[in-house]
């Protein structure tokens, strides 16, 4: 799937930065192939930057990465190029989605006596209809559901808008975390869906580059490094061009770091017996779904303490933050030994039986003073409670359980439809 084997069939369409190409072979798929141009003020201001298309297609592509693996939908499947990538064919919805964390900008015109640094919480949703005779005018929901938009067989109605709210807004969510690991404030950005020709499913589509979005290091307006450095040039020299794309270069490098874990933590699982093993394997294997590496360990904290003891010690004494989690059945003395001698985390999950579980939770639940094991009956729960502890410290755990939780907002919502339609 190299430059050669790749047939390229016809232009599909072309904006002002790309270019939309089908792909014979590859029915379902386009080529989006970035252009050496800037633009600004719905084209007014235009140039040619040697190289644009390189690093907006590096840094597209990044974004993309970093949301794809959290769990995001997007249309993106893989780089081909440098100036390059390939994605699924999408009829996209002609709607820019705009989200914002501080206010500035147009905002500010639109809404004089608001204060440019006014922090939005929660995040300030805003709607732009795609129309370049009328300079993108702003849309309500209302004129959205009206408009009966119709892409791929899929019209645009109330459960649409409301999974591309939420999207919008989970996406800004990730992005702004990952951004903050290289001490950059996501001021705002802007996105677009498209429906997936095949599948029907709204998905993130288009690119997200430099272009997209205001990134101000250390939270400083002074030092944004995004498209309005261009926009607000007075005149466009030679000079200046070359200061703008040196910021673009600095976000296509930049954007790479966001796919590093920050800080790694683990997650070390001591079951009593091998008797448990099927029920670790759960935690297991919830734990790596995170990307968290997740070890097992048998020890039996009433039969062979000392022994308990020197694991822990094992793991307290390598530096990588780690939450144990003790499964212990009948009496559990795994994770209250633990719990009173570790300053970690200690997750209790014992596997209940139904002739005795009522009675051995309690070993779980009433603890002596000072100790603060909690208790997670479900083995998913509890290596997901594990990686909301680990996720405030990793980036891209968090953007996991981010995009998992918008996942299943959306899963709720399409059955609700679908459950809708059988009635009808």
């Amino acid at each position: 799937e190299d430059n050669l084997s790749l047939k390229i069939g016809q232009k599909l369409n072309e904006g002002k930065t790309k270019q939309i190409f089908e792909l014979v072979d590859q029915p379902g798929l386009v080529l989006v192939q970035s252009k050496d141009q800037i633009t600004a003020g719905n084209a007014v201001r235009k140039d040619q930057m040697e190289g644009k298309a390189a690093i907006a297609n590096k840094t597209t592509s990044c974004v993309f990465k970093l949301l794809q693996e959290s769990g995001i939908k997007t249309a993106f499947v893989k780089q081909h190029s440098d100036t390059a990538f390939i994605a699924a064919h999408c009829e996209m919805i002609p709607i820019e989605w705009v989200c914002r964390r501080v206010a500035t900008g147009s905002f500010l015109k639109r809404n004089p006596g608001v204060k440019e640094g006014y922090r939005f919480a929660p995040l300030k949703m805003e709607m732009f209809f795609k129309d370049d005779a009328n300079n993108d005018p702003q849309w309500s929901e209302e004129q959205l559901l009206e408009a009966k938009f119709c892409l791929a067989g899929l019209t645009i109605g109330q459960c649409e808008v409301d999974i591309m709210n939420r999207s919008t807004v989970a996406i800004f969510e990730i992005l702004e975390k990952a951004w903050a690991t290289q001490n950059c404030t996501l001021v705002d950005m802007k996105i677009e869906f498209g429906v997936n020709v095949k599948t029907q499913e709204i998905v993130l589509a288009d690119v997200i580059d430099n272009d997209s979005w205001r990134l101000w290091p250390a939270g400083d307006r002074s030092q944004q490094k995004d498209k309005q450095v261009y926009r607000d040039l007075k005149e466009v020299t030679p000079e200046a061009m070359q200061m703008v794309k040196k910021n673009f270069e600095w976000v296509s490098e930049r954007v790479k770091l966001l796919l590093e874990p920050q800080a790694s933590g683990r997650v070390v699982v001591l079951m009593g017996s091998t008797s448990d093993m099927a029920h670790c394997e759960k935690i297991r294997k919830a734990c790596t779904s995170y990307r968290i590496p997740c070890i097992l360990r048998v020890t039996s904290a009433h039969k062979g303490p000392d022994e308990t003891l020197r694991i822990k010690a094992e793991y307290e004494g390598d530096g990588v933050p780690t939450v144990f989690v003790a499964v212990a059945g009948r009496s559990n003395g795994l994770g209250p030994v633990m719990s009173g001698n570790t300053a970690y985390p200690v997750i209790n999950c014992p596997p209940l039986t139904p002739d005795w579980g009522a009675q051995d939770v309690w070993s779980s639940l009433r603890m002596p003073s000072g100790l603060a094991c909690s208790t997670v009956l479900s083995p998913e729960a509890a290596a997901q409670f594990a990686a909301q502890i680990v996720g405030l410290t990793d980036h891209l755990v968090w953007c996991k359980l981010r995009a998992s939780m918008l996942n299943t907002w959306v899963a709720l919502k399409l059955a609700d439809k679908k459950l809708q339609a059988c009635s009808l």
